[in-house]
């Protein structure tokens, strides 16, 4: 037998309507004056109190009736809160559970009112006290629950928004890139054609090898939206620095590389985002300055790691680097704890540079 059947047999709200069953029939039969005989009828109406989640109006109706019932049994001064215990868990849950609360609820108070008046006028206020007490206890916790559950949804809404931006910025990473450089390497082998079939041959080569290894990272962003949290991690491998100077190599001698230090192990994080920020660095030169020519500058540091790219290229407008591409960049690197610089050199041409903590993001994962 599975540990949660028992669960699944009784649960919770079941346990705790016979809980209140019990402490309203042990609260009636205590505090009822009178013949023995006048506890029979709370008794009898507090049963109906596990249906008052589904019909609080009707347990309310009942239970109201047999204090009433009661009261006509009872010489006056015998029972100065007329209001019993049933019948206050009924008002309780008339204003948990019910709906239409204005309506049943002023019915319920205004008759239970003027039949006791005409019966056993003792303490009114007090008895109306209780009832009103008993029915906004409930609509409070009511509208606390509302509320906690719309916070719960906006927090759910806001995850899923947060995960359609990650992935627009990898579609548009992945995308945005290799068919900037197909698009280079098929017009060069077109140019070269005539004059050179060989360095022809060499940029469709090229040109197939990118629009493959397109293709893999796009099944890999694919197969992360069809995967369970069980399944194994996706195999990242070339998406990080180590695949920095190919994408350099891809820019056909329009772009160079420089690493300043000695190459350490990144948290996955900032090893994505490197590789991501050059990528869509050399894209922007060639959407927006075609021959420009770019250097890319990895700088490894003792507190994180260090990306500049810049080129000489002129572009048409100053917002030539924007773009979700540049709002993804800053993503990434505020995700990771860093900062972004970007925008136009004053010796002309565009300048990207990211520094990357890896203490704080190591302290983070660990």
């Amino acid at each position: 037998m599975r540990p949660d059947a028992g669960r699944a047999v009784v649960s919770r709200p079941q346990v705790v309507d016979a809980a209140l069953v019990i402490l309203a029939v042990a609260i009636t039969a205590v505090s009822t004056p009178g013949p023995t005989y006048a506890t029979a009828g709370p008794v009898v109406a507090a049963l109906f109190l596990f249906v008052r989640r589904v019909r609080p109006a009707l347990v309310t109706t009942i239970t109201m009736g047999a204090d009433l019932a009661v009261m006509g049994v009872l010489v006056e001064g015998d029972a100065p809160l007329l209001v019993g215990a049933g019948t206050t868990i009924a008002l309780y849950s008339l204003g948990r559970h019910g709906e239409k609360l204005w309506l049943t609820g002023t019915t319920a108070t205004a008759g239970y009112f003027v039949v006791v008046m005409m019966i056993n006028p003792v303490n009114p206020v007090g008895n109306v006290t209780q009832i009103l007490a008993a029915i906004w206890l409930g609509r409070l916790i009511r509208l606390r629950h509302q509320l906690l559950e719309r916070k719960r949804r906006h927090a759910a809404q806001s995850a899923v928004a947060a995960e359609r931006r990650r992935i627009a910025r990898e579609l548009h990473d992945v995308v945005a890139h290799h068919i900037s450089v197909i698009n280079v390497l098929v017009g060069a082998g077109r140019t070269t054609m005539a004059s050179d079939q060989a360095a022809a041959e060499e940029a469709f080569v090229t040109a197939e090898h990118t629009a493959r290894q397109a293709m893999a990272e796009m099944r890999q962003l694919l197969h992360v939206l069809r995967a369970d949290d069980a399944e194994e991690p996706i195999d990242h491998t070339g998406i990080g620095a180590v695949g920095v100077p190919a994408l350099v190599e891809q820019a056909q001698g329009l772009a160079h590389l420089d690493v300043v230090g000695d190459a350490l192990p990144l948290p996955a994080a900032v090893d994505h985002a490197v590789y991501r920020i050059v990528q869509e660095a050399l894209t922007n030169t060639r959407r927006h300055a075609p021959g420009a020519k770019a250097r890319v500058r990895l700088s490894y540091l003792p507190a994180g790691v260090e990306v500049e790219v810049t080129d000489d290229g002129t572009r048409a407008s100053e917002a030539g680097g924007g773009g979700f591409g540049l709002r993804g960049m800053a993503e990434r690197v505020a995700l990771c704890g860093g900062l972004l610089e970007a925008g136009p050199r004053p010796e002309g041409g565009f300048r990207v540079h990211a520094r990357l903590p890896v203490a704080a993001l190591e302290e983070a994962e660990s």
